[in-house]
């Protein structure tokens, strides 16, 4: 019989287990300890559980943690992560050190039903969701994890569509009994999906970045095909619902293609766009991906078009640009590793 894994198991569903087992009911606590913080790979680590007990949780329970498979890492300090998931599956995890911070993006799918044009996740299509386990085994089991100041949940997959799973573990990431981080540690990156986006911005208070990438609704359209269920001036709307001014930020992110969206009508189209909403706007160099017929703009036309919506009042800042030396873009590595083990 497969085990079930105790990591990624909120405090309510460790104590149905401790229940089930018959042990005490304090026991759920001591568990999500040795879990969360102090962050065993064993049950036979949990020393303060008797014997019997620990014995009685190895019958059908492990920690279910599991290491990286893979593992790229680039001159700047990026580090992309291989785990598997599951039979013949992979999804990437990417460290990213910078100063004094260090960020993990995170995957919520192996695959993605979201098909934008420029992501290579799109073009594998869609396999499985992720559990909250496998969501948080990148966490767990990053050689990095002491060092880490922010999670964004931005990695292979889009969140919203797995949304039970991904807000068990930003519960866990969030609690008082799990990492206890400040939700401003965290943030969710989406394309936008109705239903999720409401009940993701009333459940939790991690941040939010919505992917943009256009002002235009029909080229948006053209570059993320999300845009014909869920509109960009729907989302814009929702949001208008939600007070964004005290904990929580909102940005969005926006690709600078090459002579696609990079001049000033499209800069005057963002700002009409989001206007009233407290919210930063997020510029990112595009990495190429095979197949697709779009560039990167150049450093200069970015840099004028953050300075436009700077000097209009929509606060605007460039992505640094990381581990372009490897696989840099998301997707590329698992999709290597797939084919890799079709071929054989």
């Amino acid at each position: 019989m497969q085990k079930q894994p105790l990591l990624g198991m909120t405090l309510s569903e460790l104590q149905s287990v401790v229940k089930y087992l018959g042990m005490p009911s304090f026991s759920a606590k001591q568990i999500a300890s040795w879990l969360y913080d102090k962050k065993v790979d064993s049950i036979d680590e949990m020393t303060n559980l008797s014997l019997k007990h620990r014995e009685m949780l190895k019958e059908e329970y492990e920690v279910g943690a599991y290491s990286p498979v893979d593992a790229m890492r680039s001159s700047d300090g990026t580090v992309k992560y291989l785990y598997q998931v599951g039979e013949g599956h992979y999804v990437e995890a990417v460290y990213i050190p910078d100063d004094d911070r260090a960020t993990l993006c995170v995957s919520s799918q192996v695959g993605c039903k979201m098909s934008c044009k420029f992501c290579m996740t799109g073009k594998q299509g869609f396999s499985a969701n992720l559990t909250a386990n496998q969501i948080l085994n990148q966490i767990h089991s990053l050689p990095e994890r002491d060092k880490l100041t922010n999670v964004v949940m931005m990695g292979m997959g889009e969140p919203l569509d797995n949304l039970d799973e991904v807000l068990k573990a930003l519960e866990i990431m969030t609690a008082t009994y799990g990492y206890a981080w400040s939700p401003k540690r965290v943030t969710l990156s989406t394309v936008g999906l109705r239903k999720g986006l409401k009940r993701f911005i009333e459940e939790s208070d991690c941040h939010l970045a919505v992917s943009l990438h256009s002002p235009l609704p029909l080229q948006r359209r053209e570059l993320m095909p999300a845009e014909k269920a869920f509109s960009i001036t729907e989302i814009v709307d929702l949001l208008h619902d939600y007070d964004f001014s005290k904990q929580r930020r909102l940005s969005f992110e926006y690709i600078v293609f090459k002579g696609v969206n990079d001049t000033v009508p499209y800069a005057k189209e963002l700002l009409k766009l989001l206007r009233g909403l407290d919210c930063r706007v997020n510029l990112i160099r595009f990495h190429a991906i095979p197949g697709v017929d779009l560039e990167g703009a150049d450093m200069d036309t970015m840099i004028r078009f953050r300075d436009y919506l700077t000097s209009h009042g929509l606060f605007t800042t460039i992505r640094a640009s990381r581990g372009e030396d490897i696989f840099a873009a998301c997707g590329m590595l698992s999709t290597a590793k797939q084919g890799a083990e079709n071929k054989n």
